[in-house]
């Protein structure tokens, strides 16, 4: 049981605007994301991404960390506008160098690349003169983009994701605005899902017009929501129909026409919102994929609410994040929450015909402490993590033995980076980066991870650093 086959893939993940730095190096174009930490109170702390793990120049010392730490692959992402500074037309050389490099030296240390093309840095000059995915137009020049790269990495790259969590990125960036573009617009957010959804699927005809025989999927979030009450009865059956309308509107919206064509009646059938859905658009949306990614962190809950707009519920579990830090609850806010992986993964088998699922995503931000000097070295001890990883990992295992089609895991992240509107305040990393100096520091999670994946046995693998 505790046994993982010898053909599982045990990565690790990160993502350009995430660690690469360097934002106009070598004729790169603006992101989106570099000028949306640029506004004052985007960023906890004021923090920005202008060098961020410097990945983009110390990405050798990345790649050996990766080698010596086992990992069957690596999962990255390309950043479209240091690939096309402006989104379509002109090609910048010495982008897509960067990633040929870093694909060689991936396959150099026997590590397997798999590079996501679109992880929320989209080129600004798209956002300021189309509006950005709320313009349909934009999926056609994603698959431009897709084309290219595929083109230029599609000889040695054998695994492609298309997007990384589509909802996200409509959610924050243009329902909420916390995240980049900062749109706060509810008529904004279902055209940006859609379009990335188009873009998605037309990237992946795109991908396997220029690369014969690869793989493709898509790396989707899905967070659970549970009803927040189970009793009096009529508060719990409104609070059932509202987890319901919510799992539609975060998860099913992006799994249903990705996996079977169609999005949920309830997004479908939206009076006054709705998915601009065209002719052929989910033809292409549910093109057949080789895997579906899944990123999983933890559950939220869901309390009914007429008064809110849209949804019609109040919805809670990953906020306030100045919740304190406990072993089930981490730095982010968020609870430990191992039997929804479990529960998303059935789900998989009985909703969607048991697709073949990579776990893109799963992982947890703690406090980490740098211990020792000298020569007994640097240490990080994160036993917290370590065990996270462990629950993660067996809540998988209960999932294969029920019956998924599961193939492998990607640790978030391979190192620290920059979260986001968290900025470098929140560490996820089985690496533990300095950012005064940029030392990296394999932490205990990175030593654990790697005997890990020698003896691919759980229970053979002690905790211990």
């Amino acid at each position: 049981m505790a046994r993982f086959p010898d053909d599982f893939v045990f990565g690790a993940s990160s993502s350009a605007f995430q660690i690469e730095g360097a934002p106009d190096a070598d004729g790169k174009g603006p992101s989106i994301w570099d000028v949306f930490v640029a506004r004052p109170g985007r960023v906890r702390n004021g923090a920005d991404a202008v060098v961020a793990c410097d990945h983009y120049a110390r990405w050798p010392e990345d790649v050996e960390i990766a080698g010596d730490m086992g990992l069957d692959a690596y999962r990255f992402s390309i950043s479209w506008p240091r690939v096309m500074p402006t989104g379509r037309g002109s090609v910048n050389r010495a982008g897509l160098d960067f990633y040929s490099r870093l694909v060689d030296g991936l396959l150099a240390k026997g590590v397997r690349p798999f590079p996501t093309l679109f992880h929320w840095d989209l080129p600004l000059a798209l956002q300021r003169e189309l509006g950005g995915f709320r313009n349909r137009d934009v999926a056609s020049m994603f698959a431009d983009y897709a084309a290219t790269v595929a083109r230029a990495l599609g000889d040695r790259v054998t695994d492609w994701i298309t997007v990384n969590e589509p909802f996200e990125f409509a959610c924050f960036g243009h329902l909420y605005g916390t995240h980049a573009p900062g749109v706060r617009n509810p008529f904004a957010y279902l055209p940006a899902l859609h379009h990335q959804l188009l873009a998605h699927g037309l990237a992946v005809r795109a991908i396997r017009a220029e690369s014969a025989g690869c793989r493709v999927g898509a790396a989707l979030s899905w967070t659970p929501v549970h009803p927040a009450r189970a009793a009096p009865a009529k508060a719990a059956a409104a609070d059932l129909a509202a987890a319901a309308r919510v799992n539609d509107l975060m998860n099913h919206i992006s799994f249903g026409p990705i996996l079977l064509g169609a999005y949920p009646e309830s997004v479908a059938s939206g009076r006054i919102l709705r998915p601009p859905v065209e002719p052929g658009d989910m033809d292409a949306i549910s093109e057949p994929l080789d895997f579906i990614g899944l990123n999983y962190y933890s559950r939220e809950k869901a309390r009914n609410n007429p008064l809110v707009p849209f949804i019609r519920a109040d919805v809670s579990g990953k906020e306030p994040r100045e919740l304190p830090e406990t072993d089930m609850r981490t730095a982010m806010g968020w609870e430990v929450y191992h039997e929804g992986l479990t529960e998303v993964l059935a789900e998989l088998r009985t909703r969607y015909g048991n697709p073949p699922v990579i776990v893109t995503e799963f992982g947890s931000a703690w406090t980490d402490a740098v211990d020792g000097e000298g020569e007994t070295g640097r240490r990080v001890h994160d036993l917290r993590r370590v065990r996270y990883l462990q629950g993660s990992l067996r809540a998988m295992q209960a999932a294969r033995a029920a019956g998924s089609d599961l193939r492998g895991a990607f640790v978030w992240s391979l190192t620290d980076n920059f979260e986001w509107a968290e900025g470098n305040a929140k560490r996820f990393g089985l690496v533990y980066v300095d950012y005064a100096t940029q030392a990296r520091i394999v932490k205990d999670s990175g030593r654990w991870y790697s005997r890990l994946i020698a003896a691919r046995d759980l229970d053979s693998v002690s905790e211990e650093a």
